[in-house]
């Protein structure tokens, strides 16, 4: 994996930022797009932009082969069995909405359980608080272990045969801890339940086989991906689906529409109202191309590699918190931290004056920051374009900042 030549790929990484060449750490929020994505994307709308499923023009059949096409890209990506199970989405909070809208609301009664951790981001929160509210749900908590892994027992502590879903995310956007899903399932299946996974922190960066997972719902969005904003998927094994009512409803998803009543066409399109994320789910298929070229096992050994130099190289700095998973072989390529005294804004603001960009805040994990005794955390997050020489950059970065607000105090 040659990732000079990597980097030469993304136009973005070739700029400076307050006069220092930019060191992007933030892929976590949002990957940076190779100019194949871009192309891609430019190309739709310079030589066949036109709406799909709809017309018999020459554009239009085209379109409509290129967005089906990037279904099938998808389909081949998580190792699903059909097309059927997948479900083009504005994104994995729309994705993990539609479960609770549709399935839970189907599915879960007084009394039920429904099952998340404490990890959660809040797009698995928040539609199963919601959810719960509704129908008299108890919402519960699989408890954290104390370097922020969950253990099977745990699992198996909390799932009854109560519990209807399970939602788990597949790695931490805050912690960096790789979830043991396909043991999870597992305790949920034998509870009667089903599996859902947030996988918009695995997908970029991992292999991921759905039928060996054998979860029932798989979240992700293209953004993190290398692919463009504004499209995802939503994955769900077909017995669920075609059970399954929509829950946006209107043009494109329909077969018949009646004065009263309507009727769905068949899956996956009864869920995607309306003109579809084209442009979107054609570009996401450009970046399942560029990330497959590449190789996700190398990409993934890669950034366990950038991350235990992460940790190694900013534990020399005095005064500096690391939260999650000590070794870096239990955790993904972020590393999330405080420096004493100094708050995670301050830290991000003085890093931008050197060119480097970082998250700070809750990271959308509230309960998280509860449970970690923070309000709020700074956060590095690598991906393939990235280098140990960025690396140093950050940690030159993080102790000119320590340096700085210890002779303001």
């Amino acid at each position: 994996m040659d990732v000079r030549e990597i980097r030469k790929q993304f136009p973005i990484l070739n700029q400076e930022v307050n006069g220092h060449p930019l060191v992007y750490l933030d892929s976590a929020a949002t990957s940076q797009k190779p100019i194949s994505v871009i192309e891609t994307l430019e190309r739709y709308y310079k030589e066949y932009n036109s709406n799909v499923h709809r017309g018999v023009h020459t554009l239009g059949t085209r379109a409509t082969d290129e967005y089906e096409g990037a279904r099938e890209k998808v389909r081949k990506f998580i190792n699903a069995t059909s097309t059927e199970e997948i479900i083009f989405t504005r994104g994995a909070t729309t994705a993990l909405n539609t479960v609770a809208q549709s399935y839970g609301r189907a599915h879960v009664g007084e009394g039920d359980e429904i099952v998340i951790s404490h990890m959660e981001h809040h797009a698995n929160i928040i539609p199963w608080q919601q959810l719960a509210k509704e129908k008299g749900a108890v919402l519960k908590y699989v408890p954290l272990e104390e370097d922020g892994t969950i253990s099977i027992e745990a699992v198996k502590q909390t799932v009854t045969s109560n519990t209807k879903i399970v939602s788990i995310m597949m790695v931490s956007n805050v912690l960096g801890s790789m979830n043991p899903i396909e043991q999870i399932a597992e305790v949920a299946h034998q509870h009667g339940a089903i599996m859902v996974v947030d996988g918009a922190q695995a997908a970029p960066h991992m292999l991921i086989d759905v039928q060996k997972l054998n979860c029932d719902f798989l979240a992700f969005s293209a953004h993190k991906m290398a692919g463009p904003t504004g499209v995802g998927v939503l994955y769900g094994k077909k017995q669920h689906l075609e059970k399954m009512e929509p829950v946006e409803f209107g043009g494109e998803m329909i077969d018949f529409v009646g004065l009263q009543e309507s009727t769905w066409k068949e899956l996956p399109w009864k869920f995607e109202a309306g003109t579809p994320i084209i442009a979107g789910a054609i570009g996401l298929g450009a970046a399942i191309d560029f990330l497959e070229d590449i190789g996700l096992d190398e990409i993934e050994a890669y950034e366990h590699k950038l991350a235990a130099y992460a940790m190694e190289q900013m534990s020399t700095i005095d005064g500096i918190s690391i939260y999650g998973p000590k070794d870096p072989s239990k955790r993904a390529g972020l590393v999330t931290f405080n420096i004493s005294d100094v708050h995670p804004h301050d830290v991000a603001t003085v890093l931008d004056a050197e060119g480097i960009a970082v998250r700070a805040g809750h990271h959308c994990a509230q309960p998280l920051m509860k449970w970690l005794k923070v309000s709020a955390t700074a956060r590095a997050s690598f991906y393939l374009y990235n280098t140990e020489e960025e690396i140093d950059k950050l940690v030159a970065g993080l102790v000119k900042t320590k340096e700085y607000f210890s002779d303001v105090i």
